[in-house]
């Protein structure tokens, strides 16, 4: 099996990496939102979250995308926090009730080789941005103590490029959600500025550093996946994300069209009146339709 870029790139670039997300960590600029906050002097930002690891579950799942699950599942860690705050998130009790708790880089560390030990396929971190400095800080003593497995970085898309770009050559497979095409869609259901724009940047970013989906005996090791949540009633933002990951990033890209929206979280306490589809599921129409454009882009990685 081909290494993990982990394991190729020298220890002294690894641990200089590290400090340069220590240093991008407080002030706080690792995600897009830039909130400077002083997290060395126990100041939270918009995550709502310090520097020590916190963590809400670790397993193997083998509900993710199959070249991620493969057989043996995928060796997910649920990190408490999150930079964006969709209304509707599935993980709401993680993302926005801080449920969990924390540990030490050493027991972290601990528990990327547990599920290797489980035989999973890799580490999925899901939503990791904001816990960077600790996640690499593990990953290192991890490495040492045998870790040789690919990392996947699980993201909702709304992530800073300077801070992708300190991550080249340690992420094996990027695995970000591009949520929204229209810019007020994403300010009032997740509260995030400009987020069409900043998705696209990380996006091409993610795809520069590790390129199309490469799989093994069916299995991911290195490459990007993209997955779009389907919205009720946002099938033209659809159909404008399909098109820029066609013509944009890759007609090669491995996409998931997801159709598993439910109205979670707090979308039904708070829905606006210009969004109340979210009230519902996707309708087979909207699935049949997405699928139908991404066919027609030539996006037929993931559709199989």
């Amino acid at each position: 099996m081909t290494s993990p870029g982990y394991l190729t790139i020298s220890r002294d670039m690894f641990i200089s990496r590290i400090h340069a997300i220590r240093e991008r960590s407080s002030p706080c600029i690792l995600c897009p939102r830039h909130c400077r906050a002083l997290r060395t002097d126990g100041e939270y930002g918009y995550c709502r979250t310090g520097l020590h690891p916190h963590v809400a579950s670790f397993g193997p799942h083998l509900g993710e995308e199959r070249p991620i699950s493969g057989t043996r599942g995928s060796g997910t860690v649920f990190f408490t926090g999150c930079t964006m705050g969709c209304k509707f998130c599935q993980n709401y009790e993680i993302s926005h009730d801080q449920t969990g708790y924390r540990l030490t880089e050493e027991a972290l560390a601990e528990v990327f080789l547990k599920l290797q030990d489980k035989g999973c396929h890799n580490i999925n971190l899901v939503t990791p941005t904001h816990q960077l400095p600790a996640i690499l800080e593990a990953l290192l003593i991890a490495m040492d103590a045998g870790l040789e497995i690919p990392i996947v970085y699980n993201t909702g898309g709304y992530d800073d490029p300077d801070t992708l770009r300190l991550l080249e050559g340690i992420i094996d497979i990027y695995m970000p959600d591009f949520k929204f095409a229209d810019e007020e869609t994403g300010r009032i259901l997740a509260h995030t500025p400009d987020y069409p724009r900043i998705c696209k940047e990380a996006l091409c970013e993610m795809h520069r550093q590790v390129g199309d989906l490469t799989l093994e005996n069916g299995i991911a090791i290195h490459g990007l996946l993209i997955r779009h949540l389907l919205l009720p009633g946002r099938g033209d933002e659809s159909e404008l994300i399909i098109r820029f990951i066609a013509e944009n990033i890759s007609p090669h890209t491995w996409v998931n069209i997801m159709d598993q929206y439910r109205p979670a979280g707090d979308i039904r306490r708070t829905c606006p009146d210009e969004y109340s589809d979210l009230l519902r599921r996707v309708s087979e129409d909207e699935v049949t339709r997405a699928i139908r454009i991404a066919q027609e882009c030539g996006l037929i990685r993931g559709l199989e």
